[in-house]
């Protein structure tokens, strides 16, 4: 690259050049040291001059290269979901660190819920595959999906600190999470915005139009929401939540063509009505059928006495209908890369 410094003498333009060119060659070679030993044949002013110009010019450059390795940085990125157990998560996604849905309670803490499928289990049947100080590492933010026990029990234990920023769907949750002595509790909306980091609350239907007929089960079931997760430069995820498949998660699909879709599919069943109150196997084909360039996890399995599905009986299903390569059903403590 030629410059040219006007400063009294017809041979600058050529010598200006020809610094740069010798000052290039001298950084990448021997240094700032060499350029300086040799740069004391000049006149004074014009090696001071010819010199600051040069350096100015690699600095540009350092800062432009700098600026693309950023930028392929943020495009590279990699998105991290661990499934902890249950519908637990630890999400890592543009540099930030989120819990979904803690329920953090060792085996067997709770009775099985009222009215469900083996309500003599108790709750969790499973222990958590790591310690829960480890869950907490790092994290930046919870966001809960609903207030159902097996997704928030945060009023019972003292591992997720009263000032961590705890995101919500509405101000009823709001109000019982702050009431558990919780101060930083966020209600999510279409467009929230964390850090650099886009989440959008998405609607749900926690069970079927004939259980929310009876106001007892309609009371009971309630709210629940998912959430989209995206950034610039990183995949777009979908978390379901608990719900069954239904007009939300269309437009939701539609709208943000989601490359990594985590559905919540243990088939959970309430006594005394058919139908699932979350989703389960022919909704996992039903995702990897209608977008066919998603990853699609199945979560929220084999931890709570109402779910149905097993992590087997789906794996048989997905291979029988062909895809395996396209869901992946991940054992608790399992970290996926995306």
């Amino acid at each position: 690259m030629a410059l040219f410094l006007y400063d009294g003498g017809p041979n600058v333009s050529k010598l200006v050049f020809q610094v740069n060119i010798k000052w290039r060659l001298a950084h990448s070679q021997y240094g700032l040291t060499s350029i300086l030993t040799w740069s004391r044949n000049m006149q004074p002013m014009i090696a001071i001059r010819a010199i600051a110009i040069s350096m100015s010019v690699l600095a540009g450059s350092v800062f432009a290269q700098d600026a693309v390795k950023t930028t392929e940085n943020v495009a590279d990125q990699v998105v991290q979901i661990q499934q902890i157990r249950n519908a637990t998560a630890k999400i890592t996604y543009a540099g930030k660190i989120f819990l979904l849905d803690p329920f953090l309670a060792k085996k067997g803490a709770y009775p099985g819920f009222a009215g469900t499928f083996h309500s003599e289990l108790r709750n969790p049947l499973v222990e958590l595959p790591m310690p829960v100080n480890d869950i907490m590492k790092g994290v930046d933010a919870v966001i809960v999906t609903h207030t159902h026990l097996d997704h928030w029990d945060g009023g019972d234990n003292n591992a997720i600190l009263k000032d961590l920023p705890v995101f919500v769907q509405h101000e009823g949750d709001s109000k019982i999470i702050r009431d558990q002595g919780y101060r930083n509790v966020r209600i999510l909306n279409e467009d929230t915005l964390f850090e650099g980091v886009h989440l959008t609350k998405i609607g749900g239907q926690h069970g079927t139009d004939e259980m929310y007929a009876n106001p007892q089960r309609a009371a009971l079931l309630g709210e629940a929401m998912g959430v989209v997760f995206h950034a610039r430069g990183a995949k777009t995820i979908y978390f379901v939540g608990d719900t069954i498949w239904q007009k939300d998660v269309d437009h939701t699909l539609a709208q943000f063509n989601p490359d990594v879709i985590v559905i919540n599919a243990g088939d959970a069943r309430l006594a005394g009505y058919t139908g699932s109150i979350i989703m389960g196997k022919d909704d996992i084909i039903h995702a990897a059928q209608v977008a066919p360039k998603a990853v699609i996890v199945a979560t929220h399995m084999e931890a709570i006495n109402h779910m149905t599905l097993s992590r087997k009986a789906l794996r048989d299903h997905v291979q029988q209908h062909g895809m395996q390569e396209r869901v992946r059903i991940p054992a608790d403590g399992e970290t996926m890369h995306f």
